[in-house]
This record gives structure tokens, sequence and C-alpha cells, in this order.
């Protein structure tokens, strides 16, 4: 499929070279033409310059057959402006916006405009590095509502069927790490020693969820 890229920074150009060697047609827009010293010589795609919200700059970029649409450049605003342009003028359902302001991220998110607040990701990264395992979540929705995150459990659990702990507990379990291994839960599957719930959950429901986990059944009853 054809996916155009505003922004020929390091993100992008890594864009463009990884969707073309997976055999997709790629458009790059930058507005500094140097920029596209960062593609490798033998990088195939349409190299435009322009701003990537200006409605001739996507044409020339092929936005009418584009499957997929993709902001990162330097600019929150003219990444979220530009996704906007390709959705709402040329109707390209799958746009990405790179948003360093995670505020911004998750207004735009809220709209309906896909984002990736890289801000928000790297701090995450970093304190789960710095801090104690399972501190902070392993993953966080734009909007930071929603968390995916490491949850250890009372051994008196052990050998209680997950779905009856999700059940009694009104926790949605992901899945468990076992041993190192991931592992996806089904009917049968029971809490073993040492198992590390990766749980799915609201934000704000976390304290009551690590509260009821670390307490036995009967406590919980």
């Amino acid at each position: 499929m054809h996916i155009v890229i505003m922004g020929c920074g390091r993100v992008g150009s890594t864009l463009a070279h990884i969707l073309e060697d997976n055999g997709h047609s790629v458009a790059i827009i930058d507005r500094d033409p140097q920029a596209f010293r960062r593609l490798r010589a033998g990088f195939r795609g349409r190299r435009v310059t322009g701003v990537g919200f200006d409605r001739g700059v996507l044409t020339d970029a092929g936005i009418e057959s584009a499957a997929a649409y993709v902001a990162v450049s330097s600019g929150d605003n003219s990444n979220i402006i530009s996704a906007r342009v390709a959705r709402e003028t040329f109707g390209v359902d799958n746009v990405v916006a790179r948003i360093y302001d995670p505020r911004r991220a998750e207004v735009y998110q809220r709209l309906g405009i896909p984002t990736v607040a890289t801000v928000r990701w790297t701090a995450d990264q970093i304190l789960r590095r710095i801090l104690p395992e399972g501190a902070e979540p392993l993953w966080r929705d734009p909007t930071g509502t929603v968390i995916l995150a490491e949850a250890t459990v009372n051994p008196a659990w052990i050998g209680t069927r997950v779905v009856d702990l999700e059940a009694r507990t009104r926790v949605r379990v992901a899945f468990i790490n076992r041993m190192g291994e991931a592992l996806v839960i089904t009917g049968s599957t029971m809490v073993q020693e040492d198992d590390v719930l990766h749980v799915i959950a609201a934000e704000s429901d976390m304290d009551r969820i690590n509260k009821v986990l670390a307490a036995a059944p009967e406590e919980d009853e």
C-alpha cells in the first residue's frame, strides 16, 4: 500500500526505509530539501519538498491513493494540522501524529486523531528502568486513563483459576508471566507460584486492585 510521511528526520526516514523494505510505496515530505539526505541512496520513494498541510504538497505525495498518513515532523501543530487535513480533506482513515506535549496528545486522542506522545512514552520507559519492578505501568493509553501493569498476588490465590480470580476481584488479566514466559489465559489456567499477573485497568483503579490481589481470598469475601 502507499504511505505518506511528513517529516524526514530520524523517525521519518527510518519509517520510510522499513516500509519500503516491507514492499510498500512511500512518499516523504519535508520543508528542508537537505533533510532527504537521511534517506539511503537506493530509496525509491517520492521526495516532496513542502509542508504536510498544504493540499498541493499532499497531492504531489500521492495522498489521494494513500492508505495511511504519518506526521512525525518536529512541530506538534504541524503534525496535528496535517493529520486532520489528511483525514478530513482527503479521507485517509489511518493517520498517526507524533505529539511532544502529552497534554495536547490527550486532547487530540479524544478528537479521534491517534497520537504518539513521545515525551510521556520516553518518561515511562526511563521510570521502568530506575524504579522497582511494577512501580510504573508497562503501557499507558494516550489519554492516561487505561494502563497495562504488573501485579503480584497473595500466595493464597495459588491453585485458583484465573477466570475465578477475575470474577471475584473485578480484575481483567491480560496475560501471565510465568518463569519468564508470557502465558495467554484460558478457562483452565490456574495461578501458580511466582506468577506475575499483567492486568489491564483504569489507572484510578490500580490501588484497589493491588490491595485486593495482595490479600488472601478469604479476606476479600
